[in-house]
């Protein structure tokens, strides 16, 4: 997701990691403002979250911590850094 702004190349996206409810809603709202400024998101959900409106609203949704509880998903920082190098990079 690289683009050319004033000849230099910047990463428009945004990786977003929720670990509760409130930060469900969070993520929404931070999504909504993304795709009205043009910039495309990421989610990342555990297994027990695979129905979640923030895996739904985001332009990518990819699983992490498969097998493991919802907590130690989201704290599952190997994959977290994959999504983000692989999607986020280019």
């Amino acid at each position: 997701m690289l683009h050319q702004v004033g000849g230099v190349r910047v990463a428009l996206g945004l990786l977003v990691v929720r670990r509760s409810c409130l930060t469900c809603e969070i993520a929404i709202r931070v999504f909504r403002a993304c795709t009205e400024l043009g910039i495309r998101t990421v989610a990342v959900y555990s297994e027990q979250d695979t129905g979640q409106m923030h895996r739904q609203k985001a332009d990518e949704a990819y699983l992490i911590g498969k097998g493991l509880l919802p907590v130690a998903a989201y704290l599952h920082i190997p994959d977290i850094i994959k999504v983000a190098k692989v999607r986020l990079s280019g």
